[in-house]
C-alpha cells in the first residue's frame, strides 16, 4: 500500500488485482456485538434463509445481458457460521472493551474453535445440501467448503439465477437476486463467495519472479529533520525548506513514538501478511539491521510461513510485493527490535488467499499482533467477503490477536477513484486503521512535530527562481474519512464528531478512519535495503526511503508489541477501545495540519532520479508541501487524517500501570 511518491512501482502492494468489484451494501459480519445492520430480504423463499449482500450491486438490471449458460463451471467457497456467530462477535467486544469484566480473558485457539466454529454435524449437513444440489466439494477447514460445479447445480443449490452482467466494458457472472439456503441448515451458513467471478482465474504458478527494478533516491538529504538547507533554491511559504530526509532509521522512529531502553519488544510476536515471498528477505533484513544499528536477528526470530504453491503471479505484479514484504519486517524490527516476525504470505493477491494467511494466524495463534500492509477501495468490497473477513477478525479478537492495517495512500480517494471513500478492510470495525503522518525528528533524535500526511507537488522553475504553481498538484495522502457501509462502532462514540460520522448524508453515524497514525510520508519516510535487479541485469542490494501507510501500519504493530511487553507480557488484543479509552491523554501526539501555527505551511526539496536509478537522463527538483491531504485534514482532537493521534511518550507509560480511564 505504498504511495506513488515513494517508488515508481506505486501501490502495487494494494492492488488486489483479483478482488470483486461489488460494494455499498451493508455489512453482515460483526453486526450484532457492534450495531452494525445487516441487510434484509425482501421476499424469501418459503423455507430458506437468506445470505444478506450475495448479490453484487453492479448487477443491475440496466446491465443484464441475459442467463448464464448452465454448462459453465463455477467455483465458490461456502463459510461456515459456527456454533453461535451472535456469542463470538459479543465476546470478541467484552474481551477487548476495558470497561468489561471479561476484558482481557481470552481463549485459547483450540477453545476458539470449540466454543464458536463449526461443528461436525454443522459440516457433514451442509456437505449433504451441497451434493445433493449436484455440487462437488473438493475442500474443507474449520472455516469454509470448496465446491464447484455446473451454473445449473449452483442455481439449484443457492436458490438464485446466475446471469451475466456488464461492468466497466467487461462482462461478468452474478446471481440476479441474494442467493439463499435451507432453513433446514439452522444458520450453518455464513456466506457463499465466488458465485460472481468478477476475479480473475487463478494461474498456478511455483516459480516466482525476481525482484522489481531497482529504486535509488537522489541526494542531497536531511539526515535528521532540517539538518540541510539549500540556501541558493527559492523560498517557499516565507523561508527556505530544508531537503527530503534520506529515510528515518529504528533509532530516530522509537525517540519519536516513546520508546525507551527497556522497551524492546521481548516476548511478543508480531505476524505479517502480504502476497507471496522475497526470496532475499532473510539476508536482506539481516544487512539492513547490521548496517542501520538495529541488533542482529537471533536464530529463529524471523521466520515465515507459505504456501505450497502460488498464484496470480503475473496480474499481481508478484515480484513488487517482496518490497512490501521488506518494509514491514524491517520496520517491525527496527521498532521492535526483540519481537518475534512471523512472515505469512498469501498464495496470490486475492481475497481468497489473503484471508487464507490471516487464517492461518488465528487457527495456530502464530502471533499477538498482525500488520497488514494492503487493501483496497471500499467500492470494490463487497459484503459476502466482508463477512468472512469479519469472521476471522472476531476470532483473533477473542484470542487476543489484534489486526492492523493501513488506511491507504490515496486520501479520499477522489483523484484515483473519482469517489470519495475510505479504504477496506482498513474500513472493518474489527481492526485498527493505521492513518499517516509526515514527521520531524530533529538533531539529537528529538520529536518535533507531525503535520497529516498529505502532499502536493510544485516543480522548480526552468530558470531556478521559483516553484512552478506552488503549493503544486496533489500527488498522495493518508487515506481515512467515512465508511458508506459499516456503521459506528461503540468504541467511536463520544469521541468522533458528528460532523465526520455524519459525513455519508444519512441519519445513521458511520465508522470513521483511520483510528491512529504513524510516519508515512515518503518525504520524511523509513529507510529500508533490498536486493533489487539492476539495469545490467543484476541482483543487488540497495537502500532507498519510502513511506505510505504500508509504513505506518508495521511502525504501530512494533509500538503496540512494546507496549504489550510494558504490559508485562499480556496481549492487548483487539485494540480500538483501548486506544480510544486513552484519547485526549499524554498517550498521543494530537497532529495537526500547521504544528508550527495556522500561518505556517510546511515543506521539504526532494531532488529525484527522472529514471528512478541514475542521473544519466538527468535530475527533477521539486518542492513537497507537507500537510494538504485532499479534502481530508488533520485538526485538534480526533481527525480522519491521524484518528485519535500518533503515539507519545505517555503512551508506554500507561500499559505500566495497565491503563483504564
Amino acid at each position: 500500500m505504498r504511495s506513488s511518491s515513494s517508488r515508481k512501482r506505486a501501490a502495487r502492494s494494494r492492488q488486489r488485482t483479483a478482488l470483486g468489484l461489488a460494494a455499498a451494501l451493508p455489512l453482515v459480519a460483526g453486526a450484532l456485538a457492534l450495531g452494525i445492520p445487516t441487510a434484509q430480504a425482501d421476499s424469501t423463499p418459503q423455507g430458506r434463509d437468506t445470505l444478506s449482500g450475495t448479490k453484487p450491486t453492479w448487477a443491475t438490471v440496466r446491465s443484464d445481458r441475459g442467463a448464464t449458460d448452465d454448462g459453465n463451471k463455477v467455483t465458490a467457497r461456502v463459510y461456515l457460521a459456527g456454533r453461535d456467530a451472535k456469542g463470538l462477535a459479543d465476546y470478541a467486544k467484552a474481551v477487548s472493551d476495558p470497561s468489561s469484566p471479561d476484558y482481557g480473558r481470552y481463549l485459547s485457539a483450540r477453545q476458539t474453535q470449540a466454543r464458536f466454529g463449526a461443528t461436525r454435524q454443522q459440516k457433514d449437513a451442509v456437505t449433504a445440501w451441497l451434493k445433493g444440489s449436484g455440487l462437488d466439494v473438493t475442500g474443507a477447514n474449520q472455516h469454509y467448503l470448496s465446491v464447484t460445479g455446473e451454473v445449473v447445480a449452483v442455481e439449484r443449490a443457492f436458490g438464485t439465477q446466475l446471469h451475466n452482467y456488464t461492468m466497466g466494458g467487461k462482462v461478468y457472472r452474478a446471481p440476479s437476486n441474494a442467493a439463499t439456503v435451507p432453513a433446514s441448515l439452522h444458520g450453518a451458513v455464513l456466506t457463499v463467495v465466488g458465485l460472481d467471478n468478477a476475479p480473475k482465474r487463478a494461474k498456478h504458478d511455483e516459480t516466482l519472479p525476481p525482484p522489481g527494478p531497482v529504486f535509488k533516491n537522489a541526494g542531497p538529504f536531511s539526515t535528521s529533520y532540517g539538518s540541510r538547507t539549500n540556501r541558493s533554491l527559492p523560498s517557499a511559504y516565507g523561508a527556505k525548506q530544508p531537503y527530503a530526509i534520506k529515510g528515518y532509521t529504528g533509532k530516530q522512529l522509537r525517540a519519536a513514538y516513546g520508546a525507551k531502553s527497556r522497551h524492546t519488544g521481548k516476548g511478543v510476536t508480531v505476524a505479517i501478511t502480504d502476497a507471496f515471498a522475497s526470496p532475499t528477505i532473510a539476508a536482506d533484513a539481516a544487512k539492513y539491521a547490521q548496517r542501520n544499528g538495529d541488533p542482529a536477528y537471533r536464530k529463529g526470530q524471523l521466520t515465515q510461513v507459505l504456501p505450497a504453491d502460488y498464484r496470480y503471479t503475473e496480474e499481481c505484479d508478484a515480484g513488487g510485493w517482496y518490497g512490501e514484504e521488506t518494509l514491514d519486517v524491517e520496520a517491525v524490527h527496527a521498532v521492535a527490535p526483540a519481537a518475534d516476525i512471523v512472515y505469512v504470505g498469501g498464495a496470490s493477491c486475492t481475497d481468497d488467499d489473503l484471508l487464507d494467511s490471516l487464517a492461518k494466524v488465528v487457527d495456530n495463534r502464530l502471533a499477538d499482533i498482525v500488520s497488514n500492509s494492503w487493501g483496497d477501495v471500499e467500492a470494490n468490497e463487497t459484503p459476502d467477503v466482508a463477512a468472512a473477513y469479519d469472521q476471522v477478525f472476531q476470532q483473533g479478537a477473542v484470542e487476543g490477536i489484534g489486526f492492523y492495517f493501513s488506511s491507504g495512500d490515496n486520501g479520499d480517494n477522489v483523484a484515483s477513484t473519482g469517489t470519495k471513500q475510505v479504504d477496506t478492510p482498513a474500513n472493518s470495525a474489527w481492526v485498527t486503521a493505521v492513518g499517516g503522518t509526515s514527521l520531524a525528528v530533529g538533531k539529537g533524535d528529538k520529536y518535533q512535530w507531525e503535520t497529516g500526511w498529505g502532499t502536493t507537488k510544485a516543480t522548480l522553475s526552468a530558470d531556478g527562481t521559483n516553484w512552478d504553481a506552488l503549493p503544486g498538484a496533489y500527488t498522495s495522502g493518508a487515506g481515512g474519512g467515512t465508511s458508506k457501509t459499516v456503521a459506528q462502532p461503540f468504541y467511536q462514540r463520544g469521541v468522533v464528531p458528528d460532523s465526520l460520522a455524519l459525513a455519508g448524508g444519512g441519519t445513521a453515524k458511520q465508522r470513521v478512519t483511520p483510528d491512529v497514525a504513524a510516519v508515512a510520508d515518503p518525504n520524511t519516510g523509513f529507510l529500508v535495503g533490498q536486493t533489487q535487479t539492476f539495469p545490467d541485469g543484476s541482483l543487488q542490494y540497495g537502500e532507498y526511503r519510502i513511506g505510505g501507510t504500508s509504513l505506518a501500519a508495521p511502525v504501530i504493530a512494533g509500538v503496540q508489541a512494546l507496549a504489550q511487553q510494558a504490559r508485562g507480557g499480556q496481549p492487548i488484543g483487539f485494540a480500538n477501545p483501548s486506544l480510544y479509552d486513552r484519547y485526549g491523554t499524554a498517550s498521543y501526539h494530537d497532529v495537526t495540519d500547521h504544528p508550527l501555527g495556522a500561518g505556517t505551511s510546511l515543506g521539504v526539496v526532494r531532488v529525484d532520479y527522472v529514471n528512478s536509478h541514475d542521473d544519466s537522463d538527468g535530475l527533477v527538483t521539486s518542492l513537497r508541501s507537507l500537510g494538504r491531504d485532499s479534502s481530508l485534514h488533520a485538526v485538534v482532537g480526533y481527525d480522519d487524517v491521524t484518528g485519535v493521534g500518533t503515539p507519545a511518550a505517555g503512551y508506554l507509560t500507561s500499559f505500566g500501570g495497565h491503563h483504564r480511564r
